[in-house]
């Protein structure tokens, strides 16, 4: 499974991993990959994230091969291992970092959700709704929400949140099978009051 930052746009390297398989395997009691619900704190850009217990961090994987002076992924994080096949969707968080000046022209947040929607649909997803400003800890993010139907009775959802911070473009990206499931992983997102007052 190839695992590494390809594009830009961070949440394609989630597309090969996190579709529904045919047949759960059987899960061990614990791996060493899985880790007890823990916070991943972000410094630099003023945010945590509780990653929930017992999910799998794919990070150093997604990280390899990657020109971090464009993007990095900062966080990469599982349900399951990506390699394991399940006939669920494969509930996924990846928070990446891309530099400004990928995108010429680009001078505020919402000039982001041309390419992240022209990329996502052209993926098979459709958007739900229009994008929108989501407010968390006092941080004003963008948000945009998609779905793709992968057979009669399973559908992927998606959600972007973006903000510029520091002359780069960070961004949420959280997958599962629903949308209430999906905002109770946005749910875990918080951001210092000292971010906040920085945007």
């Amino acid at each position: 499974m190839n695992y590494r930052f390809a594009a830009l746009l961070p949440i394609w390297c989630l597309l090969p991993v996190v579709h529904a398989q045919q047949e759960p395997p059987s899960r061990p009691a614990s791996t060493p990959s899985a880790s007890a619900e823990t916070t991943y704190r972000n410094p630099t850009f003023g945010f945590r994230y509780r990653i929930p217990y017992g999910w799998v961090d794919r990070t150093k994987n997604m990280q390899e091969g990657s020109d971090a002076t464009k993007g990095e992924v900062l966080r990469a994080v599982f349900e399951r291992p990506p390699e394991a096949a399940g006939d669920t969707v494969n509930s996924a968080v990846v928070i990446a970092a891309e530099s400004t000046a990928a995108y010429p022209g680009l001078k505020k947040v919402e000039d982001y959700l041309g390419p992240l929607t022209e990329l996502t649909t052209s993926k098979g997803f459709k958007a739900e709704g229009d994008p929108s400003e989501t407010q968390i800890d006092s941080r004003t993010l963008i948000r945009a929400d998609f779905s793709k139907a992968l057979n009669e009775k399973l559908t992927m959802h998606q959600s972007t949140l973006i903000m510029l911070a520091k002359g780069k473009i960070v961004s949420f990206t959280f997958i599962a099978d629903s949308a209430e499931a999906v905002d109770e992983l946005i749910e875990r997102l918080g951001f210092s009051p000292a971010a906040a007052r920085k945007n």
